[in-house]
């Protein structure tokens, strides 16, 4: 099966045909670093991480580009959401910057989301952004006033193809404080004029000013990828105005296609008082930041969470759904670790009561599911349909051997860890996980030696005592194995 897209730009699944064969060039718009990043955004990141990572996984060369938006994103009353951030923590606006980049970085690297192979921020391109600017006012699609610049939205017919949206259906100015200024209600600003007390100002032609919001991505996007690229992502609320705009100012500028395939994550829901979902934001107060979360689950569970459903769809955040994602993982990982542990004892022989189908019709299942528009869900179905295989398989009488045993452990790395980064190569724990395991080791050698000795009480009681903290142990004729439940 052909990797297949939904491209929003066409409202359907298309083909997937890169620009260049075997090289995929995608850009993703990434954080405004103002404050601290929540599991909303975990959704959208940990989703185009999984996207990149498949996209590898299947040999493609993936050039991933997320920027980071450090001036420019204005509220609806025209105030910069970082000065806005600054004056209220009595810091300057690189200060926050810089706080909030590295800890955007911090939970990305918790969470295992692969860092981007570029990550540009919007104020080291104000060249680039001047000089699409620029362009733009030369082909008559822009235009200057009192200091300022606006794109004409009449002047580009397509306006609203992505978002399907008329001109005639859109709020006026939802960004904008100067309204008189615009020929159009609807035109939005290029380059604001900025006041003598503005901290975040650049010299242009137009006079000292910043960017708007939309023109960075623009301009960044073919800086570091060309006027037409393959894939561009972002989270569905900003289809418009923000994606909209960088259409209309990129193909009006650049007169070529901007992105070939668009793809859109959707929102993270949260229960409100009446149990209605609704979107997890800064502005309703009801988020939960990455940090905290990372305190309640480790980061496995919540990349599951979050693969458990389509990343087009709205997902529900939520104890209920959490804990389901936990049990799914652990269920994963019980037979992760029973495997790994199994090769401690294994034979080096080549028995594998028959499974090698198994690991193949996972594998086909798995790329059939990945290659139906990144469906997680469909392979996270298939990795735990190999769970249950693999429980019956390492609890049958005929023990598999060592080559089998290799082939599910490198299944599980492969699939869950490679692609969808919720297998580690190490199990979980760390320093305190190999303490754990040798003291565990130490309590069932123990309890081998009162075996040997017939001293059975002492045996059972060091038995039970593991079990009562959740180890659970399997006497084999080649040795007792364990696993925590």
């Amino acid at each position: 099966m052909t990797l297949q897209i939904f491209n929003v730009l066409g409202r359907e699944k298309q083909p997937f045909e890169p620009l260049e064969p075997g090289k995929v060039n995608m850009y993703v718009c990434g954080p405004t670093v103002y404050d601290y990043s929540h599991v909303g955004h975990a959704k959208t990141y940990v989703s185009f991480d999984v996207v990149v990572r498949y996209l590898r996984f299947s040999g493609y060369d993936v050039l991933y580009v997320q920027n980071l938006t450090d001036v420019g994103h204005l509220l609806d009353d025209g105030e910069d959401r970082i000065l806005k951030k600054a004056r209220q923590s009595a810091s300057t606006p690189m200060q926050v910057v810089e706080t909030y980049a590295r800890e955007y970085f911090a939970d990305m690297d918790a969470l295992g989301v692969l860092r981007p192979d570029i990550s540009p921020r919007a104020s080291g391109h104000i060249p680039e952004q001047i000089s699409m600017i620029e362009a733009l006012i030369e082909k008559g699609k822009a235009y200057a006033v009192n200091g300022s610049v606006y794109f004409d939205v009449r002047s580009y017919p397509e306006y609203g193809k992505l978002s399907n949206r008329r001109i005639e259906e859109q709020q006026a100015g939802s960004r904008e404080l100067v309204q008189d200024e615009k020929r159009h209600p609807d035109d939005f600003a290029l380059w604001k004029r900025a006041e003598p007390e503005h901290i975040l100002q650049w010299e242009s032609p137009w006079g000292m000013g910043f960017p708007g919001w939309h023109i960075e991505c623009s301009a960044m996007a073919r800086k570091y990828l060309g006027d037409t690229f393959d894939i561009h992502g972002g989270g569905v609320d900003n289809i418009f105005p923000h994606n909209e705009c960088e259409i209309a100012q990129s193909e009006c500028a650049n007169e070529a296609d901007f992105a070939r395939y668009w793809m859109l994550v959707g929102s993270l829901m949260v229960p409100d008082a009446d149990g209605i979902p609704v979107k997890m934001s800064k502005s309703l107060g009801n988020f939960v930041t990455i940090k905290d979360a990372l305190q309640r689950q480790q980061p496995q569970v919540i990349r599951t969470l979050i693969l458990t459903s389509h990343y087009r769809s709205p997902l529900t955040f939520s104890d209920d759904s959490f804990d389901s994602a936990k049990n799914g993982w652990d269920r994963l990982m019980g037979a992760v670790r029973l495997t790994r542990e199994s090769l401690r004892f294994a034979e080096g022989n080549d028995q594998g009561n028959g499974f090698e189908p198994v690991l193949a019709q996972t594998r086909q299942k798995f790329t059939e599911a990945m290659d139906d528009d990144f469906n997680a869900p469909g392979a996270l179905a298939a990795l735990y349909e190999l769970t249950r295989e693999v429980n019956t398989l390492l609890n049958a009488d005929v023990k598999p051997g060592k080559a089998i045993l290799e082939a599910i452990d490198q299944t599980y790395r492969e699939l869950g860890g490679q692609v969808l980064g919720i297998v580690p190569d190490a199990l979980p724990g760390g320093a305190n996980a190999e303490r754990e395991e040798k003291l565990i080791r130490l309590l069932i050698a123990m309890r081998a030696e009162a075996r040997k000795n017939k001293e059975f009480a002492q045996a059972d009681r060091l038995r039970d005592e593991l079990a009562s903290a959740g180890v659970l142990l399997e006497d084999r004729p080649d040795g007792t194995i364990w696993r925590i439940e």
